[in-house]
């Protein structure tokens, strides 16, 4: 009792780290298998949120002149 009143901290927890190799064809087929196959690019999306945004200006800038 009179030990951990003065000072004593719990050590840190220690772990077994195991390596992993990298290994260039099996990350290639796992990118392969979780590649999302899209029928489009996905360039549309920036001009979509830009579009917001200048309508939603637009929109407080009306509420601003009335």
């Amino acid at each position: 009792m009179i030990k951990s009143m003065f000072g004593h901290r719990p050590k840190n927890k220690k772990f077994k780290y195991q390596y992993r190799y990298y290994d260039p064809k099996k990350e290639q087929s796992r990118r392969e298998r979780i590649k999302i196959k899209r029928p489009y690019k996905k360039t549309h999306q920036g001009r979509s949120v830009l579009i917001y945004a200048l309508g939603l200006a637009m929109v407080i800038y009306i509420m601003y002149l009335l």
